[in-house]
């Protein structure tokens, strides 16, 4: 019988957090994955484990500068980007660049090579939100000009030029708008609340808490959220899809069940809350259910102790 020829797909920003486990899924998945990354924010740990498989190949590239790729490409996944506000308001400009000019020469190397593109956006598009839970339909309440807002209007026109070259050139685009996303591989220092208060409470200090804690998000574990972005690559869908877990949980309980699934003898340290910062987050992901038949499988509970078990084996024996 004829060998299979794997399909091949460029994952940008490959050694970050979401796009190492796309890279681990995809090469399970017997497909070639060329992984770019300048690791501005992606670390080469994430990768290292990939690093002589055959079906792995990593380029230490700025896509924001260009991208050149010799030979077939079948798929083009953009997940370069910093992500979490500790690194989007360190590097605010490369954060505008590479949601532009990064977007604009991902989307040129896959009409090149007649490639399907996926954009990953996030849930920061729809701003402090005015409506909940929040449909894809939503424009959203974004600050323009505030701090935030490097990052939201980064991924705001990623969206818009995405879908400019799907209607222009009949590029087949995919949009993922990620809400909150947890798991191992998350930097213990990148100022998003679930690698915070691990941290904080393993090591029996106290947890910071950003406000009053009232604020709610929707967690989902990382396994959940690359299941789906696998469903919606391969699936007949264009318009942005929202990919989370509809659970909505205020901040203040996150850090309490934290403290108890640790064992920690941590207590709560209110500290402002950051401009901008949105008061509620939860997904309507009615469109995934329908079109992707995806739903997250991993509760929270369940999510936040292999990400703990993580901490305590890959961060904390440093």
């Amino acid at each position: 019988m004829a060998k299979r020829v794997p399909k091949i797909v460029l994952v940008t920003g490959g050694a970050g957090f979401v796009g190492s486990h796309l890279c681990d899924y995809l090469v399970n998945k017997d497909y070639k994955v060329i992984c770019v990354d300048n690791f501005i924010t992606g670390k080469r740990y994430n990768i290292k484990h990939l690093l002589n498989n055959p079906l792995f190949e990593i380029i230490e590239s700025n896509v924001s500068d260009g991208l050149k790729i010799k030979g077939r490409v079948d798929f083009v996944l953009h997940f370069a980007s910093p992500a979490s506000p500790v690194d989007y308001l360190k590097n605010p400009v490369e954060t505008l660049r590479v949601g532009s000019f990064g977007t604009y020469n991902c989307l040129n190397l896959a009409r090149e090579k007649k490639a399907r593109f996926m954009i990953a956006s996030t849930s920061e598009i729809y701003g402090d939100p005015l409506q909940h839970p929040q449909q894809e339909t939503y424009w959203g309440n974004v600050n323009s000009i505030g701090p935030r807002s490097v990052y939201d209007e980064a991924k705001r026109f990623a969206e818009a030029i995405t879908m400019s070259y799907h209607r222009e050139y009949k590029l087949d685009t995919k949009i993922v708008r990620i809400f909150n996303t947890y798991g191992p591989r998350m930097q213990s220092d990148d100022g998003r609340a679930v690698p915070n208060f691990i941290m904080q409470a393993l090591k029996n200090k106290p947890i910071t808490m950003q406000g009053d804690g009232s604020q709610t998000r929707s967690f989902c574990y990382v396994s959940d959220l690359i299941e789906g972005i696998f469903r919606l690559v391969n699936s007949n869908v264009n318009c942005p899809v929202n990919l989370g877990n509809p659970t909505e949980i205020n901040i203040k309980k996150l850090a309490l069940i934290i403290i108890k699934l640790t064992n920690s003898k941590s207590k709560i340290k209110f500290i402002p809350l950051p401009q901008d910062d949105p008061t509620r987050r939860r997904p309507d992901i009615n469109r995934a259910k329908r079109y992707l038949k995806w739903q997250p499988r991993i509760c929270l509970e369940e999510g936040l102790l292999k990400t703990i078990n993580w901490f305590k084996k890959d961060v904390l024996r440093y």
